[in-house]
């Protein structure tokens, strides 16, 4: 298969852990390169963000990255990028035109409008992963929500008119039920992980400062919604524990909030932000931990759990989103924003390290058996194909 993904502002060669890079970056350089193990062409669109990026790159093996020539070539928020949708779609449907992809595959919901827009006329079948929904953002931002007023109605319609739904997790089968997307038209493939660099065997980081912590890790996106906050309310009340927060750089404001945070906290000396760290070096930092936490409001899917699962270490996550599919059974799930209730369980945890080995070997189990990416291509594979033949029927018919 021909096969087009479609990423407006999620750039595959990006590096993961600015404002606007992260999980979808991963979900889709990963998927690229494991349909195209599986014998099918890639190409990946999302937007042009600087003068001298090429017109295309090579991703992996069958995998081509095309950058779209869609508002200026500065990076821009993803939240201001919906008026530079138009000519996105405009760009897609000249390069559908002169070649057609079998399929269509938008990620996020400005990508679904633009990808259904460039499709429409050319009868090209198009699956939707939203990775997360404005009505949950809503809910939990409140006003804090920078999202277009207009989003909300436009993942309606997405959800209306594409040929398929990819939900990440069952969580959001129930969101997209209640919004009103047919459920027939809905599956659920998860996000899958690189098994092969998120592994219980290999290096284990070096810490300068020993001092005899245990250690803590959280790892991810440093903005509000992520709960770094409710980790360091929680470890005044975790003695001997040390939280080490790698993402975002040192200079962001949410950096600067949270390490006044640690100060006021008197937790200067227990709280290390130590700003990215290079992905390939992100599970060697995983096995230098006792424990993961991730303890955001609200989760789509939730890469990081299952990354630290499939190296061996035990995770603590809230229990929302794609947690509740990935964590529950091999892990310990709390109650989002809630630090007393962490503390207790962190201290449970740190205390008894047979538990900690039994989630752990549960984690990996669970990580090997259901999220890989070959297992994970061959179910959205299967979407695809679904599609196609539906699609040739009804051309065939009419």
């Amino acid at each position: 298969m021909r096969i087009a993904l479609v990423s407006e502002h999620a750039n595959p060669l990006a590096a993961v852990g600015g404002v606007d890079a992260g999980g979808q970056n991963v979900h889709v350089a990963g998927l690229a390169a494991a349909l195209a193990t599986l014998g099918h062409e890639i190409t990946v669109y999302t937007r042009r963000t600087g003068k001298d990026e090429p017109g295309t790159a090579s991703l992996a093996p069958g995998v081509t990255v095309e950058h779209v020539p869609a508002g200026p070539p500065v990076p821009v928020p993803k939240d201001q990028l919906l008026p530079h949708m138009p000519a996105f779609a405009a760009y897609l449907a000249r390069r559908w035109k002169a070649e057609r992809p079998d399929v269509a595959h938008a990620h996020f919901w400005m990508s679904g409008m633009a990808t259904l827009t460039a499709a429409d006329e050319l009868g090209i079948p198009v699956v939707q992963t939203f990775h997360a929904l404005g009505t949950v953002k809503r809910r939990w931002q409140g006003t804090a929500d920078t999202s277009p007023p207009s989003r909300v109605a436009i993942e309606y319609d997405i959800g209306q008119r594409a040929s398929a739904i990819i939900a990440t997790c069952t969580d959001e089968v129930k969101e997209l039920t209640a919004m009103g997307v047919p459920v027939d038209r809905v599956a659920v493939v998860p996000c899958g992980v690189d098994l092969g660099l998120f592994r219980p065997d290999g290096p284990i980081m070096r810490h300068a400062d020993q001092n005899g912590y245990v250690r803590i890790l959280s790892i991810g996106r440093l903005v509000p919604r992520k709960g770094v906050d409710t980790i360091i309310e929680a470890l005044r009340q975790v003695p001997g524990a040390q939280l080490i927060v790698a993402g975002g750089e040192p200079g962001d404001e949410e950096a600067l909030r949270l390490g006044r945070l640690a100060t006021a906290s008197g937790l200067d000396e227990r709280v290390r932000l130590v700003g990215s760290v290079d992905r390939a070096d992100v599970p060697a930092l995983m096995r230098s931990v006792q424990v993961v936490v991730t303890t955001p409001w609200y989760e789509p899917f939730g890469m990081v759990p299952l990354e630290a699962m499939a190296c061996g270490v035990s995770v603590v996550a809230s229990a929302v989103g794609g947690h509740l599919d990935t964590v529950a059974g091999c892990g310990v799930l709390v109650p989002p924003r809630r630090p007393r209730v962490l503390a207790e369980v962190l201290r449970d945890l740190l205390a008894r390290p047979d538990t900690r080995t039994s989630l752990a070997t549960a984690g990996v189990r669970r990580a090997r058996s259901r999220y890989g990416w070959p297992h994970v291509a061959a179910q959205t594979e299967s979407v695809y194909r679904s599609l196609i033949g539906d699609h040739s029927l009804a051309t065939a018919g009419g």
